[in-house]
């Protein structure tokens, strides 16, 4: 029996595919240039953490963009 793979919402298995594509193709200098790009972004901020505290950090983004969409329904 195969089994199912479930996908966050808006994902399929064609978009997963379209993301490793991306990544598996790319070469190292477009890498470097796409990961500088992202520390240079105005509106996100990228900072090391112990890996311990992922879990949490992930809970307190997806209650914050639940409770924008709860805001803005």
């Amino acid at each position: 029996m195969k089994k199912r793979t479930k996908f966050p919402k808006g994902w399929d298995e064609a978009r997963v595919r379209a993301v490793l594509e991306h990544y598996e193709t790319q070469t190292e200098e477009e890498a470097v240039a796409e990961d500088e790009a992202a520390f240079r972004s105005r509106n996100q901020t990228v900072m090391v953490v112990p890996t311990t505290l992922v879990p949490a950090i992930t809970k307190l983004i997806s209650k914050r963009q639940n409770d924008r969409k709860k805001h803005a329904a």
